[in-house]
C-alpha cells in the first residue's frame, strides 16, 4: 500500500510497512502509518487531502486576522503615520502633511485635514499605495478599511508558505503545518492586523523566494537540456552556457524591487539571492562536469543574471513613486529647480526631476543610517531570535464599571507583537542546529531555507546601534518556520523507521504541537486587543523586557 506523497529525502515516506510475522524480523511503521495510508488510499481523498489541508490552515489564518479587525477604532503605533500617509498619497499624488491633532480627528472621521504641502517620509510609498486600496474600498472612516490590505498580505503568506514548504519538502503534511504555524503565531497576527508597512515587504520577499525555488528547478534543467545537446555534438564542455531564459529569475527581480519599494530592506534579499543563484549556478556546472565552472558562472552567467534581475527591480522601484514624479508638490519635488542646486558640468544634463529624486534618496539614506531617536520599545537586533523586547503596540485600562470592565481590578486592552514564544524559541533553536546541518550535510533545503534568513535578518546586526525593532522580524519569520518544519521531519521520519521510533517522534511533535496551539490560544487576546482583566494581562509578562 502507498501514500499519495513523498517526504523530502526519507521523511514522511510513501509508503506504508507491511506487516512481518517473522520473530528475528522487526516490525517497522507504526498503526498511525497504516491509518494514514488507508486514509489516502483513493484518488479522490488524495485530492482533498492536497487542497484540503492548506485551505484549512489559510481559513484559520482569516479568522484569526479578520475577526474584531477593525478593533480598536483608534490608529495604533506607527498606523499614525502610515495610515494617514496612505490616504493623502491616494488623493494627492505623495505624502501631504497633517496638522498638530490629526490623529484624534481621524480617529473621529475627520479625514480630510491633510494639506497638499509635501511631507518628509523615510520609506518609499508602495506600501502606502497598498494600504490606501484598502481605504478607498471601506472608507477612510473605518478602521476595518485601516488594516484590510495588511491583513490580506498576511492571509495570502500562510498559502504562499504552504506552496513552498510543499515544493521544498515535497509533503503536503509538513506544508499544512508550516501554514499553521504562521496562521497561529502572535507576531503574524498581530502585523496582520495592524496597518504597518513590513507585513508587505514579507510577502514580496516571500514570493520572490518562492521564485527562486522555482527558477533553481528550471535553470538546472535548462543546463542539462545544454549538456546533452553539447555530447551529441561531441564539442568539448568548456565554461558552459550563459541562460538567458529564466522567467522565474525575472519574476525574483521585479518581486525584490516591489519589496525594496516598501522599504529598503527588501534591497538585502535582492542582493542575497542574486549571489545565490549565482552560486546555485556554480555548484550545478562543477557536478555537470563542466570544465571551468567558475568562471563559467562569473564571466558567463553572472551578467545574464545581473541583467535579468537588477534592472527590472529597479524600474519596479522606480514605478512605485510616478505619483511623486508626475505632480509638483513632493517633499524635495522642485529641489534641483531652486537657485544653486542643480548639477553644473557633466551632470547638467540629466533632468531636475531626476536630480531632485536622487537628493531625497541620498537624504533618507542618511536619515535612516542616523537615526537613534530613544525609544522604550527599541530592540537590539542580537535579541531578536530570544525574545528579549518585543514592541507594545497599544494599551489603554479601564477600572471596574468602565466600559463594561467587570474586574474588580481593573481591566486593560493591550496588544504587544510577540511570537508565541515557544514557536519561535523552537524555531531558534532549529535555526542553530540548521547551520550545523548545512557544514555537516551541505544539504540544498537547508542552505536555501538559511538564505532566507541571511537576508532578513543578518544585515540589521551592522544597525545594532540605531533605533530599530523586534517586530521587523516578521520579514524572515517564514524562514524560521520553514526551518523548524524541516526539523518536524526529521522527527517525524520515514515510515521504514522501528516503530519505536515512529512513535516516539509523532508523539514528540504532536505534543509541540498541541502546546503551540495552547500557547497561541493563551496569547490571543494580548495579540488582538480585546478587553482583559489586568491580571489576566500581567500574566503575560514572563520576561521583563516583556512589559
Amino acid at each position: 500500500m502507498t501514500r499519495p506523497e513523498a517526504g523530502f529525502d526519507h521523511a514522511v515516506s510513501v509508503e506504508a510497512p507491511e506487516r512481518v510475522d517473522r520473530p528475528d524480523v522487526e516490525p517497522v511503521g507504526t498503526r498511525i502509518d497504516e491509518w494514514w495510508a488507508r486514509m489516502l488510499g483513493t484518488p479522490g481523498r488524495m485530492r482533498l487531502w492536497y487542497w484540503g489541508g492548506p485551505i484549512a490552515v489559510t481559513l484559520l489564518a482569516a479568522v484569526l486576522r479578520l475577526w474584531r479587525l477593525g478593533d480598536p477604532h483608534s490608529l495604533v503605533f506607527d498606523e499614525t503615520f502610515y495610515v494617514k500617509d496612505a490616504w493623502s498619497l491616494s488623493h494627492l499624488g505623495y505624502e501631504g502633511t497633517w496638522p498638530n491633532g490629526a490623529d484624534a480627528k481621524f480617529n473621529a472621521g475627520d479625514v480630510n485635514t491633510y494639506t497638499s504641502v509635501g511631507s518628509y517620509v523615510a520609506h518609499p510609498p508602495l506600501g502606502k499605495w497598498l494600504i490606501s486600496f484598502g481605504m478607498r474600498a471601506f472608507g477612510a472612516e473605518n478602521s476595518f478599511g485601516w488594516r484590510i490590505s495588511a491583513a490580506m498580505v498576511g492571509i495570502l503568506a500562510v498559502f504562499v508558505i504552504v506552496l513552498i514548504a510543499r515544493k521544498l519538502f515535497n509533503s503536503t503534511l509538513l506544508a499544512t503545518i508550516a501554514g499553521g504555524l504562521l496562521a497561529i503565531d502572535g507576531h503574524a497576527i498581530v502585523l496582520s492586523r495592524t496597518s504597518l508597512l513590513d507585513n508587505f515587504v514579507m510577502i514580496f520577499t516571500l514570493l520572490g523566494f518562492g521564485a527562486i525555488l522555482l527558477d533553481r528547478q528550471q535553470s538546472a534543467g535548462r543546463l542539462a537540456l545544454w549538456l546533452a545537446r553539447r555530447a551529441e555534438t561531441q564539442r568539448d564542455i568548456d565554461w558552459g552556457p550563459a541562460i538567458w531564459w529564466r522567467p522565474w529569475l525575472l519574476t525574483a527581480g521585479i518581486l525584490f524591487g516591489a519589496a525594496t519599494a516598501v522599504k529598503w530592506s527588501g534591497l538585502y534579499f535582492l542582493a542575497a539571492f542574486a549571489l545565490y543563484s549565482l552560486v546555485v549556478d556554480a555548484v550545478a556546472r562543477r557536478a555537470a562536469g563542466v570544465s571551468f565552472w567558475a568562471s563559467g558562472t562569473v564571466f558567463k552567467q553572472a551578467p545574464v543574471t545581473f541583467l535579468l534581475m537588477i534592472p527590472v527591480a529597479l524600474a519596479t522601484y522606480l514605478v512605485s513613486w510616478t505619483g511623486w514624479f508626475v505632480t509638483k508638490g513632493g517633499y524635495f519635488r522642485t529641489w534641483a529647480d531652486e537657485p544653486g542646486n542643480a548639477a553644473h558640468g557633466l551632470f547638467a544634463w540629466v533632468p531636475h526631476a531626476v536630480q531632485s529624486f536622487v537628493h531625497y534618496q541620498v537624504s533618507v539614506y542618511n536619515f535612516n543610517v542616523n537615526e537613534h531617536s530613544p525609544h522604550p520599545y527599541a530592540a537590539n537586533p542580537f535579541t531578536w531570535l530570544f525574545l528579549v523586547r518585543p514592541t507594545a503596540f497599544y494599551y489603554t485600562s479601564q477600572q471596574q464599571g468602565q466600559q463594561g470592565c467587570i474586574s474588580a481590578g481593573g481591566c486593560a486592552e493591550y496588544i504587544t507583537s510577540i511570537a508565541n514564544p515557544l514557536l519561535w524559541w523552537a524555531a531558534t533553536a532549529a535555526l542553530f542546529y540548521l547551520v550545523y546541518r548545512l557544514v555537516r550535510f551541505r544539504e540544498w533545503r537547508v542552505g536555501l531555507i538559511l538564505m532566507g534568513i541571511v537576508a532578513g535578518y543578518l544585515p540589521w546586526l551592522l544597525y545594532a546601534n540605531r533605533t530599530i525593532f523586534q517586530f521587523y522580524a516578521i520579514v524572515f519569520e517564514p524562514y524560521l518556520i520553514l526551518g523548524l518544519v524541516l526539523v518536524i521531519g526529521l522527527f517525524l521520519g520515514s515510515a521504514r523507521d522501528p516503530a519505536w521510533r515512529r512513535r516516539s517522534g509523532i508523539l514528540l511533535v504532536s505534543t509541540f504541537l498541541g502546546l503551540v496551539v495552547l500557547v497561541s490560544v493563551f496569547f490571543y487576546p494580548v495579540w488582538t486587543g480585546m478587553q482583559i482583566p489586568l491580571w489576566f494581562a500581567e500574566a503575560h509578562y514572563w520576561w521583563p523586557g516583556w512589559r
